[in-house]
């Protein structure tokens, strides 16, 4: 019984790693975009790659946020978050 438990622990970390590295690799891929659209922008015969600088900046900005929102929403579930990052309960009018 203890073997799987700790498969399924093991299993259920794989998951969280996966749903950490995949948004990473985009966020990279973001930096990465914005770093052509700079680099490309000083060679005289290219203009300013404003759509590379634009998909750069969303491939990195979205993943980033869902990276965040993953680690806040499993610190709140571990209660190791500040009081005002805690999610406040409805107060009652009555």
């Amino acid at each position: 019984m203890k073997e799987r438990c700790e498969a399924a622990l093991l299993g259920q970390k794989l998951v969280a790693l996966m749903i950490m590295v995949v948004p990473a690799a985009i966020a990279m891929y973001g930096i990465k975009l914005i770093r052509d659209a700079f680099f490309f922008s000083i060679a005289p015969d290219t203009g300013f790659l404003w759509g590379k600088l634009v998909a750069g900046i969303l491939c990195f900005a979205i993943p980033m946020a869902f990276i965040a929102g993953f680690i806040l929403h499993h610190e709140r579930k571990k209660n190791r978050v500040q009081p005002r990052f805690m999610v406040r309960e409805p107060e009652d009018d009555e």
